[in-house]
């Protein structure tokens, strides 16, 4: 597939839009009828591919191509669909829908081309399915070299789940294993900021048979759209237990850009953490209440049955943590993060790093890639050119290199944030950030990153360091607006 040559600006959901249609991800939809059998031709590709690549991923080797599913003398290309697509299902997003979806996509595709992920993880299709592809199209089948060139990727479940398909496929640029299959969205999840990002709506749909067949319709067509994706590294002194989420994952050595001295703060041993992500990290009271609800979630899983009662319960955390009304037993003070936190940061076209002063009272900070957060709002805000040229920012863009970086002070600021009412406290924006966080009478800070929250503990005696930087390439993303 070739590489998209135009820039695409996500447009952003208006808060003020009370349609129903709007709220089910419809808005966008041409309301003509889709042809189930034109579709389905569309879509699928020919069994003999399917069925080797099922093979091939089942017994976990990209090579195990059964003599029967090969074609003798290879295949031509006009036996190609137009749009080869697989797609990745998460039954645990979106009040359970997944296994009632997935009997829906099967009947529209085939049943190859759907995958629960309980069952098959990203990285085995794109490790042994997509090599299976690339080894039947070494052989001189161009058939499965056009599936392999056109083949796009729809996920149904929430950011966390885009997020980690689109990790695995990231994983082949570094192989140099191009085109990289550009990625849709059935939105299944609470928040759904990646889905809002690139018009595939907030939530799903309650039509939702006849709304997957015209989704599937409009991502077999839809222009591709770049998306910058944000490596992020954790180093902490060693010895510490932490439970980190999915998308981080342990790491040989400790990369930290040497351009900042780290002096006496850095430990003689650490223990190194990275992952990647693609709409935002946050430090303070918004992870510690994300944290809480994650665990619930976990631990009571009948609980979430859907997004609106997942913001219900999480509107309860949020009350119960203090991030509405600090308790007065305590010192508000101790609750700022300028009193664990420092900032540095690397503006664009600059390599050296430079200290941001932690605004006073702020109990969360955000480094956000999308015009998307918080189920739909927009933070950062549309900023005035005058406003721009004085701070020394530009328009915000999630291809444009830069990451953003604001704080709320508590709850009800966040809130009227969140509702468009006021702004954010806009801090910076950068092309690579540092947060150092030291302990003392906090032992832990909360953060997440892309909804995965996790407790993070710290030492009074060495900093724990948070480094983001922009990942080399960008993802691919099918635009459905």
């Amino acid at each position: 597939m070739d590489a998209p040559t135009e820039k695409f600006v996500p447009s952003r959901p208006s808060t003020a839009d009370s349609s129903a249609m709007r709220g089910c991800g419809l808005a966008n939809l041409t309301w003509v009828g889709v042809d189930k059998v034109e579709l389905r031709q569309r879509l699928m590709m020919p069994e003999y591919l399917r069925l080797a690549m099922r093979d091939c991923i089942k017994r976990k080797d990209s090579t195990a191509i059964p003599d029967h599913l090969l074609l003798p003398g290879g295949a031509v290309a006009d036996m190609a669909p137009h749009a080869p697509m697989v797609v990745f299902i998460n039954p645990k997003s979106g009040g359970r829908h997944g296994p009632v979806l997935k009997e829906r996509l099967q009947q529209l595709m085939s049943e190859e081309q759907v995958f629960d992920l309980t069952e098959v993880k990203p990285h085995e299709f794109v490790r042994y399915g997509l090599g299976c592809l690339e080894k039947v199209a070494a052989e001189g089948d161009e058939c499965a070299k056009e599936c392999r060139a056109r083949l796009r990727i729809m996920v149904a479940g929430g950011d966390g789940t885009v997020g980690w398909v689109l990790g695995c496929l990231g994983e082949l640029n570094k192989d140099g294993k191009t085109p990289i299959p550009p990625v849709g969205v059935i939105p299944l999840g609470t928040g759904n900021d990646l889905s809002r990002s690139f018009g595939w709506g907030g939530s799903f749909p309650f039509a939702w048979r006849s709304a997957v067949k015209r989704t599937l319709h409009r991502a077999s067509m839809g222009p591709v759209a770049r998306l910058d994706s944000w490596k992020i590294l954790v180093s902490m002194p060693s010895g510490e237990v932490v439970d980190p989420p999915y998308s981080l994952k342990p790491a040989e050595e400790n990369e930290l850009d040497q351009g900042l001295e780290t002096g006496n703060d850095a430990p003689p041993l650490a223990m190194t953490y990275e992952g990647v992500f693609y709409n935002y990290l946050s430090i303070g009271m918004d992870a510690q209440v994300a944290y809480g609800f994650h665990h619930l979630r976990n631990t009571k899983p009948y609980l979430a049955q859907g997004p609106i009662s997942n913001k219900i319960i999480y509107s309860g955390f949020g009350c119960t943590q203090g991030w509405f009304c600090t308790p007065c037993v305590n010192d508000p003070g101790l609750r700022g993060l300028r009193n664990i936190l420092k900032i540095h940061i690397k503006k664009v076209n600059c390599s050296q790093w430079e200290e941001i002063a932690v605004p006073k009272n702020v109990r969360s900070i955000v480094a956000l890639n999308l015009q998307s957060y918080g189920s739909g709002s927009h933070p950062w805000g549309n900023l005035k050119p005058d406003y721009l040229e004085k701070r020394g920012f530009v328009e915000a863009h999630c291809d444009d290199g830069l990451i953003e970086i604001f704080g709320f002070k508590q709850g009800w600021h966040a809130s009227f944030v969140m509702a468009e009412l006021i702004s954010a406290k806009h801090i910076a924006q950068a092309a690579a950030v540092r947060f150092e966080l030291r302990g003392g009478d906090w032992k832990d800070a909360f953060l997440q990153m892309d909804g995965e929250p996790w407790k993070q503990p710290m030492n009074t005696d060495y900093s724990t360091f948070v480094e983001i930087k922009k990942v080399p390439f960008q993802s691919l993303m099918i635009n459905g607006a």
